[in-house]
């Protein structure tokens, strides 16, 4: 029988004057962050001048997202962030976050799962149905459109035009790689200087407000529905009484858009990817959804009979999760992995690092869903997997993801394969959110379509 090493506390080496370890967590970051278990539990770095630990314990990273009066929102990374998305839900700290989610949980609630997921049906429909035999498409790109299409018109309650999905999907990618840019490299004044890449961020974020105060504006102008932005506008603060201003709502409608639609995509790009690199497992997924749903589309009753397309992207989350690391601040004097912190002390964790320990993971650089089958989620040891976080702050959003990913790459799979060109590769990259980057595929019909 195993015995639990005591906790180590370390500190990485190689930090640069000034810098710290930015520059590592800059250039190379996946890397830099799974070599850092071998220093410790608990590891101190420098992000910049500043020092933070990066939590590498599963245990400690659990005990820091369930204890979130301890362990707050804050730190590099949500300081910068909410100079975009204000005190938004994932922003908020404790007490506001609070009475935040109340208001907005009805809105994930299964019932309305349920509603969405036919939304989610459609926009797939709709996709695929633009694909021919042949046909070369941007995965990432296509896959993008579509949750953000979903996102809008399910959650959000409005009408999805091409032409403003397209002005929120550049201008979130711009805003998302901007604030990546700060948190990594923090050069400060060097921000505010008009270069062109300072000058692309803030166009894109009054772009980004423009075209959420027109959601938020055509929902006032037609009170009475029960999506999420009239919930909103009807929602009062616990304490005061008082209503959220129109600056609050937007806020947190750019969060559940920028959470809602880039993720999401990314995850199903990296799924179609590694499916089309491994055809064993591609094989099973298409018997999978063959048996299921001989060539319609995938709905929430489906959901049952794809177990194995429901590891798939469980490992996906593993290999390449979206949000793939956060900060967090003690708001008081605390020990953590058998460390003392002080008040104040920033703290830094990594789905990516806790998802890539081979001891928890035997081979984790390797694609395989079975491992789920082996070893279910709920037998992993506490903070082992937290693709989408833990305790309370857990994404509001991951039931909705969970499903819609199923769902969407089921029908995909029922009616095409999507083959990469010979000897193309696919390259990780490390922004805001864990992505592929472009991925030109072409489309080979199955099933019905190819029937057609």
């Amino acid at each position: 029988m195993s015995t639990k090493l005591p906790s180590r506390t370390g500190k990485a080496p190689g930090a640069w004057p000034l810098l710290g370890h930015a520059w590592q967590l800059h250039s190379r970051p996946l890397e830099f962050l799974s070599s850092l278990p071998a220093h410790g539990d608990l590891v101190r770095i420098g992000m910049g001048p500043w020092p933070a630990y990066v939590v590498c314990e599963p245990e400690a990273a659990h005990r820091m997202l369930t204890d979130s009066r301890t362990f707050d929102k804050g730190g590099p990374f949500f300081d910068k962030a909410r100079v975009l998305f204000g005190s938004s839900l994932p922003m908020a700290g404790w007490r506001e976050h609070r009475w935040q989610r109340r208001q907005m949980q009805p809105a994930f609630q299964s019932d309305r799962i349920e509603r969405y997921a036919v939304v989610m049906g459609e926009e797939v429909d709709r996709m695929t149905s633009r694909w021919q035999p042949g046909l070369r498409v941007d995965v990432t790109d296509a896959l993008t459109t579509l949750t953000l299409r979903i996102v809008t018109r399910s959650v959000l309650g409005a009408e999805a035009q091409d032409e403003a999905v397209a002005e929120v999907q550049q201008s979130l990618h711009t805003v998302i790689d901007g604030i990546y840019q700060r948190v990594m490299l923090p050069l400060g004044p060097l921000y505010r200087l008009p270069t062109p890449a300072n000058r692309r961020y803030r166009r894109a974020c009054v772009r980004l407000h423009r075209a959420i105060d027109g959601i938020i504006a055509a929902r006032r102008a037609a009170p009475g529905g029960d999506d999420l932005v009239s919930m909103l506008l009807a929602a009062t603060n616990d304490d005061t009484g008082a209503p959220m201003t129109d600056t609050d709502i937007r806020d947190q409608l750019m969060v559940m858009i920028g959470a809602g639609f880039e993720t999401t995509a990314n995850s199903l790009a990296f799924a179609l990817w590694l499916l089309s690199r491994h055809p064993d497992v591609e094989s099973r997924v298409h018997d999978e959804v063959d048996r299921t749903l001989a060539g319609r589309t995938a709905t929430t009753a489906d959901l049952d009979g794809l177990t194995h397309t429901r590891r798939v992207i469980n490992e996906v989350l593993r290999l390449y999760p979206a949000g793939w690391f956060f900060t967090r601040v003690t708001t008081t004097d605390t020990t953590l992995a058998g460390h003392q912190l002080p008040k104040g002390t920033a703290l830094l964790y990594s789905a990516y690092l806790l998802q890539h320990r081979p001891e928890l993971f035997p081979d984790p650089e390797r694609f395989d869903p079975d491992r789920w089958a082996a070893r279910p989620a709920e037998t992993l040891p506490r903070g082992a997997h937290v693709p989408f976080g833990g305790g309370n702050r857990k994404c509001i959003g991951d039931q909705f993801a969970l499903i819609e990913m199923t769902l969407a790459l089921a029908t995909v799979c029922a009616r095409w394969r999507l083959v990469p060109d010979p000897g193309s590769t696919m390259t990780v990259r490390v922004r805001g959110t864990l992505g592929p980057g472009p991925l030109t595929m072409t489309c080979r019909p199955r099933g019905k379509a190819s029937e057609g």
